[in-house]
């Protein structure tokens, strides 16, 4: 590590383009009179002249000795910094340089110009350059000028253009968690292989997320890798199913996810790279590429990213998350094994019974109406449509309950071959009744925009020991 290069004395960092750095070269002269001084100089090393002036034009000394405002006056005692001046401030330098009646021709005090070294356009290569490095990553050297074609060609992208992960956007990717980057965040299927917060951080700014996503990144895939979720299951499906992420808590609005107008839809970063993240850390630690381990007979768009938060706010339910055992006002995060959502439309329904009548006849046709238990699904409830149940006082448990009731079916509408169709359920099920769904099967979400008597559904893949698990998981 470069430091301050004397052992005894003082030493100060300027800059030309400094109103107040050329005000104070006639103090800078007194002091180097009669002691020592160094000066270090970051844009002009002929700056003072007649100071004879060290070259900082790097930067790597003032990176280094935290210099964030010029003139800065440093003392120096036994090779350790004993005080410390920044900008002009008469008092203050005299009692660093122990030197009295400082600049008598000088106003008592000047604030100083931003160092060089704090610039918001140079502070992230400086700290890449020189800093202790805690990146451990490969790294590859591309060209500058067919990066996002060579980054194509390693088969990193998930079709469309990345963020080339510099090592500067890692660096500031990570200042969005407190968690080590070599900390192990999970096994990531289908090859196994040990992700580190590091690597979550990479893909992260290769889907363009903002550091302060990366917690809601870290929480999907530490749920993705659950033997619950099951991951390489999801993969392997010919289904066209996907994870799916539903945000909860105050961290919506701090990050500015959308949970309203166009929720599944483009134009929100938040929601569109933290889905896009979790797919690429799958893709590219893991090895889960279409074609390959992908199986997918049609896949969905929602591969590529499927993220959105909850309107908690304007919901008649109880949060998603507190329903699924978090406490209220936490960040939480709902995985779920999705397809794509499709549309209820009703427009006309303005009681609770009928529009959950209208709800569960749609419910029903999820993969196929005479396929039952298998699959679970979100339910997606608009905001003119959950005004029908607000008005009639009906929270999520009874939501809930009636559709389980409505989708209680007689078992020969299900048997196979019934409505002359070969698909169904095995067997001679004549005077029973078998539900769609498990009793925690449909999960109650609000969101979307407040025009439009509108709801959605997304299906889930195959639930229990052979398919896949809703897991919800605080983030933080």
């Amino acid at each position: 590590m470069a430091e301050i290069e004397v052992i005894e004395g003082l030493v100060a960092f300027v800059k030309r383009d400094c109103p107040t750095c050329t005000l104070v070269v006639p103090v800078l002269e007194a002091l180097a009179a009669g002691q020592t001084l160094t000066v270090y100089t970051q844009d002009d090393p002929t700056f003072p002249a007649g100071l004879d002036p060290a070259d900082d034009t790097s930067l790597e000394l003032s990176w280094r000795n935290k210099i964030e405002t010029v003139p800065t006056l440093v003392r120096i005692d036994g090779g350790k910094e004993t005080g410390r001046a920044v900008g002009w401030h008469r008092g203050e330098w005299e009692t660093v340089s122990g030197v009295e009646g400082l600049g008598p021709d000088l106003p008592a005090l000047r604030p100083g110009c931003g160092s060089r070294s704090v610039d918001p356009t140079i502070a992230p290569s400086l700290r890449a350059e020189f800093g202790d490095s805690i990146l451990k990553a490969r790294r590859v050297e591309l060209d500058a000028e067919d990066d996002f074609e060579a980054m194509f060609d390693r088969g990193w992208s998930d079709g469309l253009p990345l963020v080339p992960p510099t090592r500067e956007r890692v660096l500031a990717m990570l200042d969005g968690t407190a968690r080590r980057p070599d900390e192990i965040v999970a096994i990531v299927p289908p090859s196994l292989v040990e992700c580190t917060v590091e690597k979550v951080a990479v893909n992260a700014v290769m889907a363009g997320c903002k550091p302060e996503y990366l917690p809601v990144v870290l929480a999907a895939v530490e749920a993705a890798c659950t033997d619950e979720f099951n991951m390489h299951g999801l993969l392997c499906t010919t289904m066209p199913t996907g994870p799916v992420i539903v945000v909860n808590g105050p961290i919506r609005h701090r990050i500015g996810m959308n949970s309203g107008m166009n929720v599944f839809g483009q134009g929100n970063r938040a929601n569109l790279t933290i889905g896009r993240a979790l797919q690429l850390v799958v893709r590219n630690v893991g090895g889960g590429r279409p074609g390959e381990i992908d199986r997918a007979t049609h896949g969905n768009p929602g591969k590529i990213s499927f993220c959105f938060a909850e309107d908690e706010e304007n919901s008649p339910f109880e949060p998603l998350a507190v329903s699924r055992g978090i406490d209220p006002h936490c960040d939480a995060i709902t995985l779920f094994p999705g397809e794509a959502p499709r549309c209820v439309v009703d427009q006309i329904s303005r009681d609770p019974e009928s529009l959950a009548r209208s709800l569960a006849v749609t419910l029903r046709t999820v993969h196929h109406p005479k396929l039952i238990i298998v699959f679970d699904a979100i339910v997606a409830i608009g905001p003119e449509h959950a005004r029908v149940f607000r008005e009639a006082g009906w929270d999520r448990a009874k939501l809930t309950a009636r559709l389980h009731e409505l989708l209680t079916i007689p078992g020969e509408e299900l048997e196979r071959g019934a409505g002359g169709i070969a698909e169904g359920v095995p067997g001679k099920l004549t005077g029973t009744t078998l539900p769609k769904f498990k009793p925690d099967g449909i999960l109650l979400v609000h969101c979307g925009g407040r025009a439009g008597l509108f709801s959605a559904i997304i299906g889930g893949w195959a639930g229990g020991d052979i398919g896949s698990t809703p897991v919800t998981r605080r983030i933080g």
